[in-house]
């Protein structure tokens, strides 16, 4: 089983953060791992999940899961783990940001099971930091590094934001570095989204910031793809490098469209031919699972043509491709000779050049 669980508790929403949060200034921790036991009770032996002994991916995701008080989440893993064990070499990941992480909380979580970390960075510049309402320093993250690092993880991932307003002055150039000179094992690496209900959205509305152009987004994009392939990353999805071997094992499940559950408001699942999503708000998730009322907010049958373009799509986004007869020749043609492709053992794979265009060669696809 792959399975998902959303923590959304903050300590404050990210100027460009859309995601299913709550901020809060103290974390119902209790609260939240007992309402959680209680939706996993409803799902842990529904015949769809038959034959799923146990957990082949478990990936903490937010908001902000290490705000979790750490005894509450080693009780949630402990009751986790007595219905579904982790599988040999099971990968278990935990968001947490810089600030969250102390020798204490790394040996905590080491003790839970976690032995993945994906530590929330975006950058390194504290006049970017600010601008992104991060609580972090530049100086945390180096010292979060070295801590998870004594505390015996050798799986640490970072997240960094390219293609940041103009005005800001942000260096590019000066973030990878400082970020690979951490030796990280994994980086995700996203453009900036303006998404409306967001303070970054309304501060676009009015006026005061504005996004890049679609020329400096090329520019970041292809300057990260060059500098970490240089050192010794594996390009292999459209926002993601690892170290051979350091794959994101869980994400890679949804990209192969595996099966997974999600427990936690907002939380998408999909099985058996379905995909269905939890209500979004902590306050009406808590209260239907307290109640014992329904927490699926909406669902959507998979039919043969989702499949297919999910199929084409996720294909194109990373470095497996998708089989070369999935794209008509004449298409196929085109886009290697742009460069935008190339065609290895029987499959075709976008390039650097060709993810910056992914949408549209898509739907140029026909998906």
């Amino acid at each position: 089983m792959h399975l998902y669980i959303h923590v959304p508790f903050c300590a404050r929403r990210c100027s460009y953060c859309d995601f299913a949060i709550a901020v809060r200034r103290d974390t119902p921790s209790r609260e939240y791992v007992d309402l959680l036991l209680q939706e996993w009770s409803r799902w842990r032996t529904d015949p769809q999940w038959e034959g799923s002994e146990s957990l082949a991916t478990l990936y903490f995701g937010g908001g902000t899961p290490s705000r979790l008080d750490p005894s509450q989440l080693a009780r949630l893993t402990d009751a986790l783990y007595r219905d579904r064990p982790l599988a040999a070499g099971a990968e278990v990941t935990l968001e947490t940001n810089p600030e969250d992480v102390t020798p204490a909380s790394a040996r905590a979580w080491r003790e839970a099971g976690i032995n993945r970390v994906s530590l929330g960075v975006q950058s390194f510049d504290p006049a970017v930091l600010t601008w992104m309402h991060r609580l972090h320093t530049a100086d945390q993250v180096a010292r979060a590094v070295e801590t998870l690092r004594e505390a015996g993880f050798d799986n640490v991932s970072l997240d960094l934001i390219f293609a940041l307003p103009s005005a800001l002055g942000r260096d590019w150039a000066s973030d990878l570095e400082r970020a690979m000179s951490l030796g990280p094992d994994h980086l995700s690496v996203y453009g900036l989204t303006v998404e409306d209900h967001t303070p970054l959205g309304r501060w676009v509305a009015r006026g005061e910031t504005q996004p890049p152009p679609d020329e400096r987004y090329a520019e970041e994009f292809l300057a990260a793809h060059r500098a970490l392939l240089a050192s010794g990353y594996r390009h292999y999805e459209v926002s993601n490098y690892g170290r051979p071997g350091r794959e994101a094992v869980h994400n890679m499940a949804y990209w192969r469209r595996a099966p997974y559950l999600g427990l936690g408001p907002s939380a998408h699942s999909s099985a058996a031919g379905r995909r269905w999503w939890n209500l979004r708000e902590w306050s009406d998730w808590s209260r239907a699972v307290s109640n014992g009322a329904p927490v699926i907010a909406a669902e959507e049958l998979l039919t043969p043509q989702v499949v297919a373009m999910e199929e084409l799509y996720l294909g194109l986004r990373t470095d497996r491709g998708v089989p070369e007869a999935a794209i008509a020749p004449a298409t196929r043609a085109e886009w290697e000779a742009a460069g935008w492709a190339t065609l290895r053992s029987g499959r075709l794979g976008l390039t650097a050049e060709g993810w910056l265009r992914l949408d549209s060669l898509v739907v140029a696809a026909g998906g």
